[in-house]
């Protein structure tokens, strides 16, 4: 009999970009998922568990370009792998889906209220998804979409 395991097969994180290459057009880009980093650093200290991903490619299907949000959240993952800083999030190598998407909206539209929201829920199957929109008029920044 013949075994096949496909995931054997498949690019590595350190085979795969790091990168989508799209600059930020916003401070707050950086900023607030670095906020978000920090405060979980602080209150999460003795926990090694999780990982909190900034501007980094998470692959979830080996023949798409990976998604790139400006943060997400992973639980009962190690912080660190291999004693190396993750390169990016591959999910056939993590066994571990992020629990939270965040995007910062920038000036010029790139689908977080559309396709972005589509991929995080029905290609990741991501629980949560948190737009902030700095350039919005209304009190209402944040929108959380489940």
């Amino acid at each position: 009999m013949l075994n096949y395991d496909a995931f054997a097969y498949l690019p590595s994180s350190e085979e795969l970009p790091d990168s989508d290459e799209t600059p930020v057009d916003n401070e707050l880009q950086d900023l607030i998922p670095g906020l978000l980093k920090t405060i979980l650093a602080l209150v999460w200290s003795d926990r090694w568990d999780w990982f909190f991903g900034v501007d980094m490619g998470i692959y979830y299907d080996p023949n798409l370009p990976a998604i790139v949000p400006d943060g997400f959240l992973s639980l009962g993952v190690p912080r660190v792998t291999k004693e190396t800083l993750r390169p990016s999030y591959v999910l056939w190598e993590e066994n571990r889906l992020p629990i939270l998407a965040l995007e910062v909206v920038s000036k010029s539209y790139r689908g977080e209220y559309t396709f972005k929201k589509e991929i995080y829920r029905q290609g990741l199957g991501i629980l949560y998804y948190v737009v902030y929109n700095p350039f919005r008029k209304k009190k209402h920044l944040w929108k959380c979409i489940n």
